[in-house]
């Protein structure tokens, strides 16, 4: 199936044939096979990984963003940001964590608790996805 994976700071695939994808999304984190049902998900702070037709698995950590299959069983999860899981730095996603948290127990108003929240819920993710 013809993977297009792209995020505003990079594109990982562009319509490259892959055995399966697997994402992580609000619903649920699913595999996505060759024939696999067209779907529209929106995809949830977390590790995609793709299995490449050499059997090389590669895994990148998605902080939003959509995946959507289509009839043709050709693939595109879009991201608002995505990086290699070797690219991160487990000690700056804990620093970024901790000051979220700061910020959330310190919101003056339901934005910006919600929007520390947001903040918490991916930096908590960087951190278990540079932990693997």
């Amino acid at each position: 199936m013809a993977l297009t994976f792209a995020a505003g700071n990079k594109v990982f695939y562009d319509k490259q044939v892959v055995k399966q994808v697997d994402v992580p999304s609000f619903s649920g984190a699913f595999g996505i096979l060759p024939k696999h049902v067209p779907t529209l998900a929106v995809l949830r702070p977390g590790v995609v990984t793709v299995l490449e037709n050499d059997g090389k698995q590669n895994k990148i950590f998605v902080s939003s963003g959509t995946v959507t299959v289509n009839d043709d069983s050709s693939v595109q999860v879009l991201a608002e940001e995505a990086h290699p899981l070797e690219n991160l730095d487990r000690a700056a996603a804990q620093e970024t964590l901790s000051k979220a948290q700061s910020e959330f127990n310190s919101a003056a108003n339901e934005k910006a608790k919600a929007e520390a929240a947001i903040a918490v819920e991916v930096a908590e993710e960087i951190v278990k996805a540079a932990s693997a």
